[in-house]
């Protein structure tokens, strides 16, 4: 099934918040093998669950680029995962709104060209199955 420019455009976004979430991960081990971690168990199960993410957001933009709709599920579900910590970082006793604008806007674009791409998905399949 061919993808549309729309879903394109969210498998790059998503393949670079997936890079993104690599390079936490690489100065996730950085600080833990500096030694700024008050618990060397908390800060290995975190390296790896944030490492199952990243994996998970790049296995997403690539079955996006390629159409499939589990990667555009999981992608929107990304989005909205980020629009929660963005929130999160705007509100609170440490409120930044610098860093929730940081998040929330590219996952605010990225979200719209996933639900584009399912739409026309959509439109797609309605097309074929008529024929």
């Amino acid at each position: 099934m061919p993808t549309h420019a729309a879903g394109r455009i969210a498998a790059v976004l998503l393949a670079l918040e997936g890079m993104a979430i690599v390079a936490l991960v690489i100065w996730q081990v950085w600080a833990l093998s500096a030694g700024d971690t008050d618990s060397v168990e908390s800060a290995i199960a975190l390296i790896v669950l944030t490492a199952v993410g990243a994996v998970a957001v790049i296995a997403f933009a690539l079955a996006t680029w390629r159409g499939q709709s589990w990667g555009r599920s999981g992608g929107i579900v990304t989005q909205l995962l980020i629009l929660a910590v963005a929130l999160g970082a705007v509100t609170g006793a440490y409120a930044d709104l610098v860093t929730g604008l940081a998040l929330a806007l590219p996952a605010v674009v990225t979200l719209v060209l996933l639900l584009l791409a399912v739409r026309a998905a959509g439109r797609e399949a309605r097309g074929t199955a008529s024929e």
